[in-house]
């Protein structure tokens, strides 16, 4: 596999040509929006697309494209996270639980502030890039809105969020929204071509079509054995509506200790458990898809998918038993 680069040291973005050109045309105008607010599912190239607007915008915003040399002084700063005139801002590492926060905090924001105090160092533009902006929390995100709301001259904040609907309204209000689109299966076939060139062609396929269009959630599958683990989803999913406890728990045990295999196992359960939704909602499900659903209404499944999706959230941010977890999941699933 590819090495995985973090988005400031990222030279490659795969496919966002509207979203790099809309960013463009508003630079060239003269009336850049202070504040952008970058959406999309994860790992479909967000936090990379700020980060090659940021550079191009901290090398003068001459270049005709976005995308600078990796060799550019300007990239090399970024990359190494010196750049005088860009602040970035992201859930902090936890020494004591060694993972990152949930939260970005009042305290990480508050940086901001300070920052935009001072004069550009360079003379240009400063800019702000916000890395998870729908982890903010309450405290958080009110001192960023104070922030927005009297920006400096000269000064962009690109905040990057998987959910919108988690940021305040008035946070949404004041920003220009960008929301980028999965990249559509010859860019996924580009991307993984680059991201995983030792697999195969075949596994590769598979990869795409589980990630819906993400590459970052195509690597997390790679690494976390997405291949085996969509295949037991789809036993479990299968034999629906028998989930006893019994089975849960041995489900539960097949997963073993693997770092990525819980959220993967959710992820998954919860990508086909939506696409099942779909398929018979459009009526486009086969007998068997629409068998599966047919112990409940849609709506009922709808919130079952809401219902794992915090489980999950709440296990891995609480710390809680993961086991347990996949447990009372599939529990979810088999419920009347």
């Amino acid at each position: 596999m590819s090495e995985i680069l973090l988005p400031r040291e990222n030279p490659h973005l795969f496919g966002h040509l509207a979203a790099q050109s809309e960013l463009l045309k508003a630079a060239r105008s003269g009336r850049l929006h202070h504040a952008w607010l970058l959406s999309g599912p994860h790992g479909i190239g967000k936090a990379t697309l700020a980060y090659r607007f940021a550079r191009w915008l901290l090398a003068g915003a001459k270049e005709d494209g976005l995308a600078l040399l990796p060799d550019h002084p300007t990239f090399c700063r970024v990359a190494a996270g010196t750049h005088a005139d860009l602040l970035s801002i992201e859930r902090e590492w936890d020494p004591k639980r060694k993972r990152q926060r949930g939260e970005i905090l009042v305290e990480d924001v508050r940086r901001i502030a300070d920052f935009l105090r001072l004069t550009a160092a360079e003379g240009g533009w400063r800019v702000v890039v916000v890395d998870g902006a729908d982890a903010l929390n309450r405290h958080a995100a009110n001192a960023l809105l104070k922030v927005l709301e009297e920006p400096p001259a000269r000064t962009v904040l690109l905040l990057v969020a998987n959910a919108t609907g988690r940021i305040l309204p008035t946070i949404r209000s004041r920003c220009r929204q960008l929301r980028l689109s999965p990249l559509r299966e010859e860019e996924m076939e580009q991307a993984l071509r680059s991201l995983l060139p030792e697999q195969s062609a075949e596994e590769r396929k598979k990869l795409a079509i589980l990630a819906e269009g993400s590459p970052g959630r195509a690597v997390l599958l790679f690494e976390g054995q997405g291949l085996e683990l969509a295949e037991l989803v789809d036993d479990v999913l299968a034999h629906l509506p028998q989930c006893d406890l019994a089975r849960a728990y041995r489900v539960a045990d097949a997963l073993g200790a693997g770092e990525n295999a819980f959220p993967v196992f959710m992820q998954l359960l919860r990508t086909r458990l939506a696409r099942l939704v779909r398929n018979v909602a459009s009526g486009k499900a086969g007998p068997h898809e629409t068998e599966i659903l047919g112990a409940r209404a849609l709506d009922d499944w709808a919130e079952v998918w809401h219902a794992l999706g915090s489980l999950a959230d709440e296990a891995e941010a609480f710390h809680l038993d993961q086991r347990q977890a996949i447990v009372n999941g599939l529990q979810l699933l088999s419920a009347r």
